[in-house]
C-alpha cells in the first residue's frame, strides 16, 4: 500500500456532479427511477479519486448535492423561464443549466417552474458553499506563499454523445482534457495533464467535445497564478451506463489508473 505524503504542493481536486443527495424542498425530483434520476450524475468519480487524494493528502472540494437541484459547474445566471419563474431567459434557452429541466436524452425533470425565491434559496444553501471552498483553497495556498495554484476539475461523461452535447452520436475518448481553448491554464500545465493520463494507459482527446464549464472560465486564471482544468473520464470503462451500476474489476483498474495518472502530476509540478 502506498504510503501517505507529508509535504504539500499547491495542487488540489474539485469533483461537483458527484453528489447525489436531494433535499427535501426540491420535490420534482422525488420518485424518479434511478437510471433517470442518476442520468447525467458523475457517479463514483469522488470513489475513483478517493485512494489518490488521500495517498497525496490532497485538498479536496466534492459536491454532497446532486447536480439535478443546482449544476455546480454552471453560473446562477444559468436559468430560463421553464425551471424559474421571472428568469430574463425563454424556456428552452436552459435545460441543462443551473436547474436541469431535461436529462441529455430528453427526460423531463421540471414540468413546473420554481419560485424565484426557491431559486435564489437552493443557489445559497447548495451552491455557494460548494464554491465559497474553492475560493478558501486558492486563498490557503496563496497564504502559503505560493504564486502558482494548480486545480483539477474532475468529471465522467457518457462514453457516447447526445442530441444534448456538441457531438451527437459520436464515440469519446477515454479522457477528455479541457481548458477553455487554453485560456484556463498554462500551456505548460495542460501538457502535464495530457501526458499524464497518457502515460497511465488512457486514449486522451483536447478540448473536444468539452471545452470546459463554469468553473474552469471563473477560477482558471493563468494570468493571476491560477490554473485550472477539466479532465473527464469516460463512464464506460468503470460504470454499466444503463443501470449505473460500477462494472468490476474494471472499476478497480481505473482507479489505479486515475491514481497513476494524478501522481505523475505530483510528481513533476515543482
Amino acid at each position: 500500500m502506498a504510503q501517505s505524503i507529508s509535504q504539500s504542493k499547491p495542487l488540489f481536486v474539485s469533483i461537483p456532479h458527484s453528489g447525489e443527495m436531494v433535499p427535501d424542498e426540491v420535490t420534482w425530483l422525488k420518485g424518479l427511477p434511478e437510471p433517470t434520476l442518476m442520468r447525467d450524475v458523475d457517479r463514483f468519480v469522488d470513489q475513483l479519486y478517493d485512494k489518490v487524494i488521500r495517498e497525496l493528502n490532497l485538498p479536496h472540494i466534492v459536491a454532497q448535492f446532486h447536480r439535478y437541484v443546482v449544476d455546480l459547474n454552471r453560473l446562477p445566471t444559468d436559468i430560463d423561464q421553464g425551471s424559474v419563474e421571472g428568469a430574463v431567459h425563454p424556456a428552452g434557452s436552459f435545460t441543462t443549466g443551473l436547474h436541469w429541466s431535461r436529462t441529455t436524452v430528453g427526460e423531463p425533470l421540471i414540468t413546473e417552474p420554481m419560485p424565484m425565491a426557491l431559486h435564489e434559496k437552493l443557489v445559497s444553501s447548495y451552491f455557494k458553499p460548494f464554491h465559497d471552498r474553492v475560493k478558501a483553497q486558492y486563498k490557503v495556498f496563496r497564504e502559503q506563499g505560493y504564486d502558482q495554484v494548480f486545480h483539477i476539475d474532475a468529471h465522467s461523461m457518457p462514453s457516447m454523445g447526445t442530441r444534448a452535447h456538441r457531438d451527437p452520436g459520436q464515440k469519446r475518448a477515454e479522457i477528455v482534457i479541457s481548458d477553455v481553448d487554453g485560456q484556463s491554464c498554462s500551456a505548460d500545465f495542460k501538457d502535464l495533464v495530457i501526458e499524464a493520463y497518457e502515460q497511465a494507459g488512457f486514449q486522451v482527446a483536447y478540448n473536444w467535445p468539452y471545452k470546459g464549464g463554469r468553473l474552469t472560465q471563473t477560477y482558471g486564471r493563468p494570468e493571476l497564478g491560477q490554473h485550472c482544468i477539466q479532465v473527464e473520464l469516460n463512464r464506460a470503462l468503470y460504470m454499466n451506463e444503463d443501470t449505473k451500476q460500477k462494472s468490476q474489476p474494471q472499476f478497480f483498474e481505473t482507479s489505479e489508473k486515475l491514481a497513476q495518472a494524478m501522481r505523475f502530476i505530483w510528481e513533476k509540478l515543482s
